[in-house]
């Protein structure tokens, strides 16, 4: 379709996305599961080129609340989304293929049977998208689950509502059955009346305190969820650093989307440095933290702001800035672990300085904080992998920060208070699925079938025997006692 005629088309549809009939949508997902992965993909195609175009209406849909300009919204949101769709459509279909198992490992007592493993859709996912990142976000979510052949509801954050009816009307636009897709309100409420509702699966993304009382609610229905949670992420900073090239990592770190971003650095943590490299480092940050702007925040992230600084200063932490009506980076130095601000998940542009001694203590020190999403490590790459194989951060970088995370190939997600469950690449494809074996028996023999006696005894201790023995002794001796015992058995049954 010409994307002039769609344009008319999206033009002429209703502002708010209503409710499909649980029964209506039922049918039209089955029906969408029913078609081939690539005659899906064909539709999804078409929405990424249709948003391509329509970049200007994307960026000017995003809430005006959020401290950024056009092009910060083309570069964190709609560049990365639209590298999601393609990489869905070049990969999707292999990702779900069916997979047959191989024969080489059929278990003995098994052989004659053949089992191939599919992808199936789940059904109808709810996608609950956060305020900070209304479009990327649950825009890749969408679309995994959309691909793997299910409908989906989209609950927006704050402010969300107007980019999100604008995606589900271009994917209108571009043949979706409007029955696949709907969008509700911004509300807790809306959500909680979504799940009442029923749903397959949910996808959430926000604060660990929001996760646990979704949690509660979808405990009743046992339905499962995907929860990528709240993050306080550390960069440690080891003696190889260049440390030019961390403090302006860390700078972009507070100045991308006003550092409201879970991923966003929080805790930093200087490896074995001697006092004069910890003084020009300090140096450094605090110069590059100079150039980044202030931005407004929220009333409540401001008074929480205010309440983690002040318990820092009182257990002998240093405050480089104080609370602004235009906030710009606050940095904490001389801070320990156990404070506050070491373990907090707050959306405001702060960093807290920890010195560690060595390797071990730079593991003890990251440990003590609860959330586990993302972590960044500067400094030699041999040195670096070391270190990278000992966090429990769900997703590591190395020599860089927050960037690499947008890769479509790459799952996305937490650990500890930061969540569980993946989104993006492979994985989080797969997370909208659930398995599905097929098993044929080519055998024709029954028996199987028949009662065990006392005489299937020494055959099964054959069988056992010679499939799990230590040595290739007692493997043969296993297989003798095997046909001993059926040899019997057949003597018995004449």
């Amino acid at each position: 379709m010409p994307i002039s005629l769609v344009e008319e088309s999206i033009s002429r549809q209703p502002k708010m996305v209503a409710m499909a009939d649980a029964s209506t949508r039922l049918a039209a997902q089955r029906r969408w599961a029913a078609q081939p992965v690539e005659a899906r993909l064909r539709i999804l195609k078409q929405v990424r080129h249709l948003l391509a175009a329509r970049t200007d209406a994307l960026c000017a849909a995003i809430p005006s609340t959020l401290a950024r300009n056009a092009a910060d919204t083309c570069c964190s949101e709609i560049i990365p989304l639209l590298a999601a769709y393609k990489f869905l459509e070049q990969e999707a279909a292999a990702i779900l293929k069916p997979r047959r198992l191989s024969l080489r490992s059929v278990p003995l007592w098994l052989l004659g049977i053949l089992t191939e493993v599919r992808r199936v859709p789940l059904g109808h996912i709810l996608v609950i998208a956060p305020s900070n990142y209304p479009l990327f976000l649950p825009g890749v979510q969408v679309m995994q689950a959309l691909a793997a052949g299910n409908s989906v509801v989209w609950k927006p954050g704050v402010g969300g509502a107007p980019i999100a009816e604008l995606v589900v009307q271009t994917m209108y636009g571009a043949g979706l059955p409007r029955e696949l897709l709907e969008v509700t309100g911004e509300s807790i409420e809306d959500a909680q009346e979504a799940i009442a509702r029923g749903v397959d699966k949910v996808v959430f993304t926000g604060s660990a305190t929001s996760g646990q009382a979704l949690m509660r609610q979808l405990a009743d229905t046992l339905t499962p969820c995907v929860a990528e949670l709240s993050g306080c992420d550390a960069v440690f900073v080891l003696p190889s650093a260049n440390l030019s090239r961390v403090v302006k990592a860390l700078a972009f770190g507070m100045r991308l989307n006003g550092s409201a971003t879970c991923m966003a650095p929080r805790r930093v943590i200087l490896v074995g440095a001697e006092p004069a490299r910890r003084a020009e480092f300090i140096g450094l940050l605090l110069s590059q933290l100079d150039w980044v702007h202030g931005v407004a925040l929220p009333e409540k992230v401001q008074r929480e702001l205010q309440i983690l600084l002040d318990d820092a200063a009182s257990l002998g932490a240093q405050i480089h800035r104080e609370i602004e009506a235009s906030q710009r980076p606050v940095l904490i130095t001389d801070a320990t672990p156990s404070m506050k601000i070491a373990q907090a998940d707050i959306f405001a542009p702060v960093l807290t300085l920890l010195k560690a001694h060595d390797m071990a203590d730079a593991l003890a020190i990251n440990e003590a904080c609860p959330y586990s999403l993302t972590a960044s490590i500067f400094g030699a790459e041999k040195e670096a992998r070391v270190l990278a194989a000992r966090l429990s951060a769900s997703n590591v970088i190395i020599n860089d920060l927050m960037i690499p995370a947008a890769d479509p190939r790459t799952p996305f997600g937490g650990r500890g208070k930061s969540g569980f469950g993946v989104t993006q690449g492979a994985e989080g494809l797969l997370e909208m699925t659930s398995p599905q074996s097929i098993t044929v028996q080519r055998s024709r023999s029954t028996r199987n079938y028949d009662a065990t006696t006392e005489a299937h005894k020494a055959l099964f201790d054959g069988v056992i025997q010679s499939t799990h023995g230590a040595t290739l002794t007692d493997r043969i001796a296993g297989v003798r006692l095997m046909i001993r015992a059926a040899l019997r058995m057949g003597a018995g049954n004449k």
